[in-house]
């Protein structure tokens, strides 16, 4: 159901090049804020490998980022961000990266290159997973705690970007994870605490059917074709495999479970439109699924609650952060082994490499 008419009125009024767009000292907590975000980018720039991207790394629980270098494997800076950064994102043009603040309500748009806080956004609710469409016209929220799902069109290019609040709906329970169709036109969102996978179409802004999958679905993948949608399931240590037909990607089926490890959570596509890598949080472990086959064709041992994951553009290199130990692994993935551990923050969540594999 979409929101009530009040809500819908200051959610519509929301865009981004407007007067919710703030200094990052500002929204982040003022002249201590940007004082460290220089001292933190003058490091950076004295130990960063030259013309290489530092890896990004959200510290949930430290309410900051931590810069790694990617050849050295050092930890180059820490930014302040808002409360609880979970996910982040690059903009369609690339020269952005957009981190959702859960708990601050707002987001933090970054140049990767530097890891400078850019701007920063307040007034969006709960941002917890985020996401632009792969035609780009549409972002799309996961409000985590507040158990609703906003959908916005952006508007203009580079500086100019806007994003126009369309539709908020109220999916209870607790919106985890979100992945979109091939052609944009459809987003799947699993609801955590309600058991379900929910389609939402972008163009009618309807939701086209609730599914129920297995206990507490976190993560969402989905095929090449846009035909076979992967959920996490944490409560049943396996994959929930959904098919959907047609334009409207109607009928949903279950088509197979796939076991992989305790707490099947995150997903991560290898791009090469084959395989597909699952977190196992409880297990410790990584599966690799071969989306064809539908069978687990192997498993690597990462320690520490694993959990997101990002693979460099030459599909031989994963990054995955280790949520209980504050750490984030390297894992060679020809090897099949950790080759290293990196120290980050506390509760370290999302990953971002600029160099990175593709999103199928």
């Amino acid at each position: 159901m979409i929101f009530s008419n009040p809500d819908r009125r200051r959610f519509l009024r929301f865009s981004l090049a407007g007067a919710a767009i703030a200094s990052a000292a500002g929204v982040l907590g003022g002249a201590g804020v940007a004082q460290a975000q220089k001292k933190a980018q003058t490091q950076a720039s004295a130990t960063g490998s030259a013309g290489a991207y530092p890896v990004i790394v959200l510290n949930s629980r430290d309410a900051d980022l931590s810069l790694i270098d990617p050849k050295s494997h050092q930890v180059i800076g820490r930014i302040p961000t808002g409360k609880e950064p979970h996910h982040l994102y690059p903009t369609p043009d690339n020269r952005l990266v957009v981190v959702g603040n859960a708990m601050s309500d707002s987001l933090t748009f970054l140049d990767p290159a530097t890891g400078t806080v850019m701007h920063a956004v307040s007034g969006v609710d709960d941002p917890y997973h985020l996401g632009f469409s792969p035609d780009q016209n549409f972002f799309v929220t996961c409000a985590n705690r507040l158990d609703h799902v906003d959908v916005y069109r952006r508007v203009g290019h580079g500086d100019e970007m806007k994003l126009q609040g369309l539709a908020r709906f109220n999916l209870a329970k607790t919106p985890s994870h979100l992945v979109f169709s091939d052609d944009s036109r459809v987003v799947y969102v699993t609801l955590q605490e309600s058991h379900e996978l929910v389609a939402i179409d972008l163009r009618r802004l309807v939701v086209l059917w609730r599914f129920a999958v297995g206990n507490l679905p976190a993560g969402v993948a989905i095929s090449p074709d846009s035909k076979l949608i992967f959920v996490g399931v944490m409560g049943e240590n396996a994959i929930d495999v959904i098919q959907v037909s047609g334009r409207n990607r109607s009928d949903p089926q279950r088509v197979t479970k796939i076991v992989t490890g305790e707490g099947a959570h995150a997903f991560r596509n290898q791009g090469n439109r084959q395989h597909l890598w699952v977190s196992n949080r409880v297990a410790n472990s990584l599966s690799k699924v071969d989306m064809g086959s539908l069978k687990v064709e192997a498993e690597i041992k990462v320690p520490g609650g694993p959990d997101c994951m990002d693979i460099h553009e030459s599909g031989k290199q994963l990054w995955v952060t280790q949520r209980w130990i504050r750490a984030v692994s390297v894992v060679d993935l020809d090897a099949g082994k950790v080759i290293k551990r990196i120290t980050v923050g506390r509760s370290p969540h999302g990953v971002y490499l600029h160099d990175r594999a593709g999103l199928l």
